[in-house]
């Protein structure tokens, strides 16, 4: 197969399907359709013969000084094809030539031993990462 890499943002639709496929903590569509909008950056990957995203990743902050990638999915059909890495690819060169020096850059990371090798490191024990879900 071959894939496309896009510098746009997934429907609300396939959003919402890309995360249950991957297994991801279900989002409204209302709370989609607001937030995707509100994106800073984002990447989807398009497998060419069918034009079907099969992943996706963005950047939400607020353009200046934090910015805190998420949503990054791949359909389970489509992965292991370095696909993931392709992303994450484009959301750290767009980092690199958009933030500015000392932004704080985050994410939460659900796969052990991925995102170090673009510079990631833990928090802890200076910190712990918390949430809440309303």
């Amino acid at each position: 197969m071959s894939y496309e890499l896009r510098e746009e943002l997934p429907t609300p639709e396939r959003f919402r399907e890309l995360r249950a496929a991957a297994g991801m903590a279900e989002r409204s569509r209302e709370g989609v359709e607001r937030g995707l909008p509100n994106s800073v950056y984002g990447v989807t990957i398009v497998e060419q013969s069918s034009g079907e995203t099969v992943g996706m990743a963005r950047i939400v902050g607020d353009g200046g000084s934090v910015y805190h990638i998420c949503d990054m999915a791949v359909h389970p059909d489509h992965q292991r094809q370095g696909l993931g890495s392709r992303m994450m690819d484009a959301i750290m060169r767009y980092v690199e030539e958009n933030a500015p020096e000392s932004a704080y850059v985050n994410l939460m990371a659900d796969v052990d031993g991925f995102y170090e090798q673009w510079g990631f490191e833990e928090t802890r024990p200076a910190s712990k990462g918390m949430f809440y879900r309303a």
